[in-house]
């Protein structure tokens, strides 16, 4: 019995034609995939009588855009089927993978292959795709629940970047989400929730600035958080590490302080306000230095003038006296001639 009609017998037919059959190795949770997601997935692809997969992103999960980055008609279908974490075997069919000709010279025409799956994650971007191709005056008369829904959806995408390292992509889907929050035409009993939402933004600002090396931007969202919230924990941590980065130690310690304040157990807190007080310990010495090598110029100036001065009055004293000694001994010169 071959590999893919072993497995068949254990599979769910999600196409009513048996061209994609399904195994489920994992549960997943939550909803199933929608459609226009953007999928992170990890998977390997093998072919019929084959040990080593002809592909596989196993060790580098990759997000792709269904109806988009994705090729296989097959692959498509199943993730439809999916919940995250879920991790399922397939069965596709030719006609759902390759087609008849295969993909030479690594598929061979009219290929069955079997590929196993497993979604960490995805993120529904129905909402952004559907405001991206809307007119300004369309997005102002969007409910705010569309609008924040496209906020969020913009900032999670965020997220995703900021945690595979790629911090500039990441910041210009954070300031997409802030730019859209910005322009929201909220109603007084609204405020509350277009706020929560950009507190969100502001501290994910905050944190990828400082990723990138950037403190005063850092520091400028920090505070922008602060005046939405001004005893929230993560904003007052983000001000010290951007206060600390420009060697302002006094408004560094005053941040980390208020954070104590609230959190006085919090370990990355106090981690901080000990790197503050070592940073601030080597500033103050290498001020004492700068100090002591200005006042001990300046006291090398200061003694070399004094040793000028003294110089100059040893002349002057010598001058003055040689007509003097000439005036006060004229009887010992008359005493001379007379000898």
């Amino acid at each position: 019995m071959s590999t893919a009609l072993f497995h068949q017998q254990r599979m769910l037919d999600i196409t009513g034609d048996s061209g994609v059959l399904k195994e489920i190795l994992r549960d997943g949770c939550g909803e199933t995939v929608p459609p226009g997601a953007s999928v992170l997935i990890k998977f390997s692809g093998y072919l019929e009588h084959m040990d080593r997969p002809f592909d596989c992103s196993w060790k580098d999960p990759k997000l792709m855009k269904l109806g988009q980055d994705i090729t296989l008609r097959g692959m498509e279908l199943g993730l439809l089927t999916m919940k995250k974490q879920e991790v399922a075997r397939y069965l596709f069919k030719p006609n759902y993978a390759f087609g008849r000709m295969g993909c030479p010279p690594l598929i061979p025409p009219d290929a069955t292959v079997m590929f196993e799956i497993e979604l960490l994650d995805f993120l529904d971007c129905t909402e952004w795709d559907q405001y991206v191709d809307l007119t300004p005056e369309q997005r102002d008369r969007l409910p705010l629940e569309k609008v924040l829904k496209v906020a969020e959806t913009a900032r999670e995408f965020g997220n995703y970047l900021f945690r595979q390292g790629h911090f500039l992509d990441a910041k210009e889907r954070y300031k997409q989400a802030s730019s859209i929050l910005k322009h929201v035409n909220a109603k007084e009993d609204e405020l509350n929730k277009v706020n929560d939402a950009k507190l969100l933004v502001f501290l994910n600002l905050s944190f990828t600035y400082l990723k990138l090396d950037h403190p005063s931007q850092a520091l400028t969202y920090g505070e922008m958080a602060l005046g939405l919230d001004k005893k929230n924990v993560k904003a007052l941590f983000r001000c010290g590490q951007a206060c600390r980065s420009l060697s302002e130690y006094e408004r560094a310690r005053d941040f980390l302080i208020q954070a104590q304040k609230v959190q006085p157990f919090n370990r990355d807190i106090n981690n901080e306000l000990k790197k503050l007080a070592s940073c601030y310990g080597d500033y103050n010495l290498k001020q004492k230095e700068i100090y002591c090598k200005m006042f001990a110029s300046l006291n090398s100036i200061s003694a070399e003038e004094d040793s000028k001065l003294e110089n100059n009055n040893e002349e002057d004293s010598t001058d003055q006296e040689a007509p003097s000694l000439v005036a006060q001994n004229p009887d010992d010169q008359k005493k001379e001639t007379n000898l």
